[in-house]
């Protein structure tokens, strides 16, 4: 299974913008499988997604129908993220979209900041897919700082974590730390995280793949809008 990490340029709260972007990005992968970052479709715009109830999407809102037909046009599988309204609820969201544009499966963040209570409720359950004959345990930033996260995946049979976030500068111990726990329990990490500003937060980069045991397949630095390929053999 071939996989890309991407670090995006998320315009802030801009969703026309941003489905536009990630779109292209899509279409110019060469991977079975693209991980964007947390809430990368709105950025971490806490305020604006308060404010403007457009910003938030379902998992079958029309809108969204670029980054289907991206999906299919690459034949790639993809981890978007997203503010989710599913049931009701609103949830920092994963969706994970297949090849034929189909809606794979919806990952709600289980664990969530004291400023994010307000505004979001915490998912109940965690959600293991499968691409390429690997078994992929989805993951949103906090989710990765309990160890009881990644253990249980690891436990239920995922191989893969596949970790979307935003980790702010000064927090670079923190992201090793955290791959880490989970390369530890024996699983691949994909990490897609930021690049640039987001919600007045400044992110440095960094995203990349880890093997089973912590060591680094490959990272990116600091740049806006990189891919980052492995393959994670069958």
């Amino acid at each position: 299974m071939r996989v890309a990490t991407v670090q995006p340029f998320t315009v802030p709260a801009d969703l026309a913008a941003n489905i536009t972007e990630h779109a292209r990005l899509l279409r110019s992968a060469d991977a079975d499988l693209c991980v964007f970052p947390e809430l990368s479709l709105t950025g971490l715009e806490f305020e604006a997604l308060a404010a403007d109830p457009g910003l938030w999407l379902t998992p079958d809102d029309p809108r969204l129908e670029p980054l289907r037909e991206a999906c299919r046009a690459s034949a790639v599988h993809a981890v978007i993220g997203l503010p989710l309204v599913e049931d009701g609820h609103r949830h920092i969201g994963s969706l994970v979209l297949g090849p034929g544009g189909e809606t794979v499966a919806t990952y709600a963040k289980r664990n969530l900041h004291d400023s994010e209570d307000e505004l979001f409720e915490p998912g109940t359950r965690q959600v293991i897919v499968e691409v390429g004959g690997r078994r992929l345990g989805l993951a949103i930033c906090l989710d990765a700082a309990n160890p009881d996260h990644a253990r249980e995946l690891a436990e239920a049979g995922a191989e893969v974590y596949v970790l979307s976030a935003l980790f702010s500068e000064g927090q670079e111990d923190r992201l090793l730390d955290q791959v880490g726990v989970a390369a530890g329990y024996g699983m691949w990490v994909v990490l897609s995280q930021y690049s640039g500003k987001t919600g007045g937060m400044a992110a440095f980069g960094g995203s990349g793949v880890w093997k089973p045991g912590g060591a680094a397949e490959v990272r990116l630095d600091g740049e806006v809008s990189e891919w980052a390929y492995a393959t994670i053999a069958s």
